[in-house]
């Protein structure tokens, strides 16, 4: 298995924000992605793309469990 490429996390931060999983995702000089939940909650840092696509496998796993407590 390969690292995830700054490309795929770039895809996963516009489809998180797209959906309104997300507020905003940014990727400034450096890597480090800055995400915000809402729009006044806090900015938070991910350290690279595998933190990028370790928080889109997070929501989509809350978001699934949710759905199956709710069937």
């Amino acid at each position: 298995m390969h690292p995830p490429s700054t490309a795929e996390a770039a895809a996963w931060a516009e489809v998180l924000v797209r959906h309104q999983l997300l507020y905003a995702a940014v990727l400034p000089p450096g890597g480090q992605w800055l995400v915000q939940d809402h729009a006044e909650s806090l900015v938070h840092v991910l350290h690279g793309p595998r933190a990028m696509v370790d928080l889109a496998a997070e929501i989509q796993h809350r978001i699934r469990t949710t759905r199956n407590r709710t069937r």
